[in-house]
């Protein structure tokens, strides 16, 4: 009995060493008393005192952060507010600032909050009221993340010094393909960007060179500007589904890059496959209104050492079947294990 109650403590004990908090980061470990510093509201484990964890307390504004923290949670509360001078003895450390899930607005955001974090790497904004970005002065800025927001805009310079970002995410806001034009010169290692659900008529312009991942997904895209992918030749990941594209809208040859692995046209009005390069791996174009295979998009000519490198290929939701497929497409597909059609 006793060796039982022994292994059921240890399992216990094991248990609550495992418990993380959310945003995956530094493990809490055991409950332990708050460190002396901390704001009475939250707690600062005492294995991890840079970090102040202010989520979901109910809070309606942002508390006085005090000196030494780096990483402040303020996630999942119904913050309104943030007040002038509550980041004032942090102005120059704090490295992480995440407030998803509150109800901010531009109007409560006072001067003297944001504006004045400039060592600041990582900025969770998400699920909030802002119409406009909030952007702090850090040059260390390296993730911006505003999702579900009420986004109209985002006007060009905000992002002018930040050389360091390398994700932005602003997925389900208002932008408009005017409202951003511009917004995103300044990043010169910028790998990430993702505007989908939002009102995009085009893809955005003035994007940097460096960028590998673009998302576009559920937008008013209509056209694909001619060269545009020439002028980003680290892409690879390229997400337009749920467009209005057209192929009147798709210049010969836009998408035949030798940098895109992954292609994604789905859900949009497409009636003929385009031209893409024999490097792609990855196309989606499910739910279109293709209507004819030509083995020309995918392969130029076909010998032992040119055929495409097409991996997986979606037709289903098209007018088209299998028995649309020439005979000698297995030599230009001879990788493609998946090709649907239904």
């Amino acid at each position: 009995m006793l060796s039982l109650r022994v292994s059921l403590m240890t399992i216990l004990v094991g248990m609550a060493l495992c418990q993380y908090y959310d945003y995956d980061y530094e493990p809490v470990g055991q409950v332990q008393a708050p460190s002396p510093k901390c704001n009475q509201e939250c707690d600062c484990p005492i294995n991890f005192r840079s970090a102040m964890y202010c989520d979901s307390r109910n809070l309606k504004f942002v508390p006085v952060v005090p000196t030494g923290i780096q990483y402040l949670y303020l996630q999942n509360n119904g913050i309104e507010e943030i007040k002038a001078g509550v980041f004032d003895n942090v102005t120059d450390t704090l490295r992480w600032l995440v407030l998803d899930n509150n109800n901010l607005t531009n109007a409560k955001i006072e001067k003297g909050t944001i504006d004045k974090l400039t060592a600041l790497e990582k900025l969770f904004f998400s699920h909030n009221l802002i119409t406009e970005p909030i952007i702090p002065p850090s040059k260390s800025l390296d993730e911006l993340k505003m999702m579900h927001n009420k986004l109209t805009k985002f006007p060009g310079g905000l992002l002018t010094d930040k050389e360091n970002l390398t994700s932005i995410n602003l997925q389900y806001n208002e932008l408009t393909s005017e409202s951003i034009a511009g917004a995103f010169k300044g990043p010169k290692k910028l790998l990430s960007l993702d505007v989908s659900h939002n009102k995009l008529r085009k893809l955005p312009a003035g994007v940097p060179s460096s960028l590998e991942m673009l998302y576009a997904d559920y937008n008013e895209i209509d056209s694909i500007g001619a060269g545009y992918l020439n002028k980003l030749p680290a892409l690879q990941y390229l997400r337009l589904s749920h467009n209005k594209l057209q192929n009147s809208g798709i210049p010969a040859g836009v998408f035949n890059v030798t940098s895109l692995v992954e292609l994604d046209l789905s859900f949009n009005k497409l009636q003929s496959i385009p031209e893409i390069n024999e490097g792609l791996e990855q196309l989606y174009l499910q739910a279109n209104e293709i209507n004819k295979f030509e083995l020309t998009s995918f392969c130029k000519y076909i010998s032992p050492l040119n055929y495409s490198r097409l991996k997986h290929l979606r037709l289903d939701a098209n007018n088209i079947t299998h028995s649309n497929m020439p005979p000698e497409y297995s030599n230009c597909l001879r990788q493609a294990s998946d090709i649907m059609f239904e």
